[in-house]
């Protein structure tokens, strides 16, 4: 689990996060897109993105906006959920991508104060407050569900890309291992995506990027390895997507 505090004025291109994440925007206004589609928050409001989930980020106003974010591993989010779950499942999904609800930000601001060593917290009180949060997240709208099912057509070439994102690869290629043509899997792709294939790849190489960054690799080490030209077409998309460079990152995990 990491924590972020952004403030931005940028609008973010569509892009997806392969963490779970819930935060609080503490100043301005953003429309972004969202799995329930378009969505608007506003200060105090208490924003949620699932992993894979396509979404953007626009200002409403020129002051742009200021917001903090929890960024949950999938793995941990698993153990979680089999708490939250009575059926047992273990699955877990964030339904609202827009909470208002006070309450519930003020308790994810003190989660974030004890996880950023704001405030002075041991390892039980701050498991509490996860919890807390989380259960009260799915009271609002979270709710245990299965995963998306993905065209079957489309499985081979999405998994040409994540099976190796640094690898080139052209839509010929793409539309051979789905038994399309070209055009018929540029549609199919983004449809079902919300992405371009090429999108998809450049994401995939970003998720790349970002595990080997949390993992301690040089960023001139992660970028090449992760299919990028070199560092500064990494920090370029990078922070293009996200709002921070890839330093910034690297520092915010440390």
């Amino acid at each position: 689990m990491f924590a972020v505090i952004a403030e931005s004025g940028q609008s973010f291109a569509r892009h997806t996060h392969e963490q779970f994440g819930i935060g609080v925007i503490e100043r301005g206004a953003q429309h972004s897109l969202s799995g329930r589609g378009r969505v608007e928050a506003g200060p105090g409001d208490v924003i949620t993105v699932n992993p894979r989930e396509v979404h953007d980020g626009t200002p409403i106003s020129d002051g742009g906006r200021c917001w903090r974010m929890l960024y949950i591993e999938q793995q941990l989010m698993a153990g979680i959920a089999e708490d939250l779950d009575a059926s047992g499942r273990g699955a877990y999904e964030f339904s609202n991508p827009v909470i208002r609800d006070g309450h519930l930000a003020d308790r994810f601001r003190r989660l974030f104060a004890a996880v950023t060593g704001m405030a002075a917290t041991d390892a039980l009180q701050r498991e509490e407050l996860l919890l807390g949060v989380l259960a009260a997240a799915t009271q609002a709208g979270g709710v245990a569900r299965e995963p998306p099912s993905f065209p079957p057509a489309l499985l081979k070439a999405r998994a040409r890309i994540d099976d190796d994102p640094a690898a080139p690869v052209s839509l010929a290629e793409l539309a051979g291992e789905s038994g399309l043509s070209r055009f018929q899997l540029l549609r199919a792709f983004t449809r079902a995506t919300g992405m371009t294939p090429h999108a998809y790849l450049v994401q995939r190489r970003i998720d790349l990027a970002r595990q080997l960054i949390a993992a301690g690799s040089p960023l001139t080490d992660a970028a090449l390895a992760s299919g990028f030209a070199d560092q500064s077409h990494m920090t370029r998309v990078f922070t293009r997507k996200y709002g921070l460079s890839p330093r910034s990152f690297a520092n915010a995990i440390a």
